[in-house]
């Protein structure tokens, strides 16, 4: 057996062993047959490692490199939890990796976003106030060179690895930028780079604050502290929570610590072996009682929806978009060796209200759980258990978070959907930079768009006036964004995209909506403290 097929084939018994040994110990906690059962598993991991050993030693082609990693690490270990469900996951040391970082939420490299087009890598944006945004390379460069070595025919994983590094280590970037007469070359030096989970903050209106988190990070809590202390005197919240996959529970935790009041619950544990765990809200809101719409769709997931459920469950905010992905088991990570993770699953969530956010995998495909949504869920509310808020309304359980208020965008058309998929806006907007000076009152004019024609006809883009007209403003937002972002940065071109955004402007529309919905739950707890006391009468009720 080769060193490196012997290192797969470690991790692989390691990682029986540890799943023996939580077996072992589940069933001890919950009185099962374990010696009966614990010799039935010593048996088949028996019969495992003797079918991986026939492998090695007789198949047609000796396992070396990555086919002997592929065969653990790609085959018998996912294949094993596809089996016990959707989301327990088992980490290769490059995905462990990414994971981690994606955790703690920051690295070392220059901060950029790359991505890999027609054999060529191109920065989408760098990050404001890292090494390459101040260094000045823009989005639609192509990275030609790293540390004077081309990249041609390197994959964006190879130059991404290649731009990382220890803090104060430099790197040289040469790139090739439309209009530029030959490559520009930068000299940058390595840095620590956050990349922060709110990539959006701003007062859309005066006085409402829009924050849109990506995932639930380490670092999710104290960035949304920090936003909200930054609107000032608020008179609403807009949170985007649309595509969130969700991340660590501590940090939505967090999140709703900050705007339900101290005592209130925000989630509970369910496990098969362990102690139920419930989250209460420890710090609390101080009395702060903005109204707050939460933007959800189908990618609105597990952490994303424990915030959105506990928001709902006590009427602190109004849920405004489609239902939610529905993920509602909870994965413990398990640091295997070689750098590699298994994330198991291990407990449910449930609301406050005692809703199961999770909804049902058994007989469903991977392909309909994932990417077919309405498919997947129950067909109407009478399939799913009905639940009550705090002040008495009717919320539905086993399928994600139904909305307050439905709202979906519009389905792209087949031509907006061609543009996107050819990346015109994209490959457009360094075209048009090179050749105007943009400020910050820029504005897609007929000029603009005349441009914009003559690009798509140079590129072999078919269109038609009236495939123009039928989605201009879309149209124009789009332009605009990219070109925003070149001259000013990502920030700039996502409020572009954010000012624009129907849902959004639809959901400031429903902040004195969620103003009634909070001011009605805080009558409904001030007549149940009546109830219970009538001394209490005329004390208004901390929500």
């Amino acid at each position: 057996m080769t060193p490196r097929a012997r290192r797969a084939f470690f991790s692989l018994v390691l990682f029986f062993v540890i799943c023996a040994v939580a077996g072992s110990f589940l069933q001890s906690k919950v009185g099962a047959e374990s010696s009966e059962d614990e010799s039935l598993l010593r048996d088949n991991l028996k019969n495992f490692a003797n079918v991986y050993a026939l492998v090695e030693q007789n198949y047609a082609e000796r396992l070396t490199g990555d086919k002997a990693d592929a065969a653990i690490y790609d085959g018998a270990i996912p294949g094993m939890l596809r089996v016990l469900d959707p989301h327990s996951t088992f980490y290769d040391p490059k995905a462990y990796a990414r994971m981690r970082e994606d955790q703690r939420g920051h690295y070392y490299g220059v901060g950029m976003v790359i991505q890999q087009q027609n054999d060529k890598v191109y920065v989408v944006a760098p990050y404001e106030g890292t090494p390459s945004f101040r260094a000045g390379i823009h989005p639609g460069d192509v990275i030609a060179a790293v540390n004077g070595q081309s990249t041609a025919g390197w994959s964006s994983d190879q130059v991404a690895k290649a731009l990382k590094g220890p803090k104060g280590t430099h790197v040289q970037i040469t790139v090739d930028r439309v209009g530029a007469p030959k490559p520009i070359v930068f000299d940058l030096v390595r840095d620590e780079i956050p990349h922060p989970s709110i990539d959006l903050k701003y007062e859309i209106r005066p006085g409402i604050g829009y924050v849109h988190i990506t995932q639930f990070q380490e670092t999710t809590g104290q960035e949304f502290v920090d936003a909200l202390n930054s609107f000032g005197n608020m008179k609403g919240l807009v949170l985007d929570l649309r595509n969130n996959p969700g991340g660590l529970l501590s940090q939505a935790v967090d999140v709703c610590d900050h705007v339900l009041a101290k005592g209130q619950v925000i989630v509970s544990q369910r496990g098969r072996a362990y102690p139920d765990q419930v989250y209460t809200a420890t710090h609390g809101n101080g009395g702060k009682d903005f109204p707050i719409v939460v933007l959800v769709n189908r990618g609105t997931a597990s952490a994303a929806e424990i915030v959105s459920g506990a928001l709902q469950d006590h009427d602190r905010a109004l849920i405004v978009g489609e239902t939610t992905f529905g993920k509602g088991l909870v994965q413990t990570v398990y640091n295997l060796s070689e750098d590699t993770g298994l994330a198991l699953t291990t407990y449910h969530y449930y609301t406050p209200s005692g809703r199961l956010i999770q909804r049902n995998y058994e007989g469903v495909s991977l392909y309909d759980y994932f990417y077919n949504h309405a498919g997947a869920l129950p067909s109407n509310s009478s399939n799913r258990e009905v639940k009550l808020t705090d002040s008495g309304r009717t919320v539905y359980g086993g399928g994600g978070i139904t909305p307050d208020k439905t709202y979906s965008t519009p389905e792209l058309n087949d031509f907006q959907q061609r543009l996107l998929y050819k990346d015109v806006f994209f490959h457009f907007a360094p075209v048009y930079v090179a050749h105007h000076t943009v400020d910050k009152n820029f504005q897609v004019d007929n000029a603009a768009l005349d441009e914009f024609k003559k690009y798509l006809t140079d590129q072999g883009v078919a269109w038609t006036d009236a495939d123009l007209n039928n989605v201009m403003g879309w149209l124009k937002m789009s332009i605009k964004e990219d070109i925003i972002t070149i001259a000013f940065g990502q920030l700039q071109g996502l409020r572009v995209h954010a000012n624009w955004d129907p849902e959004i402007e639809k959901s400031i529309t429903y902040l004195p909506e969620a103003q009634a919905l909070e001011d009605h739950a805080l009558k409904v707890d001030a007549e149940k403290a009546m109830a219970r006391d009538p001394g209490t009468q005329g004390v208004p009720a901390q929500h």
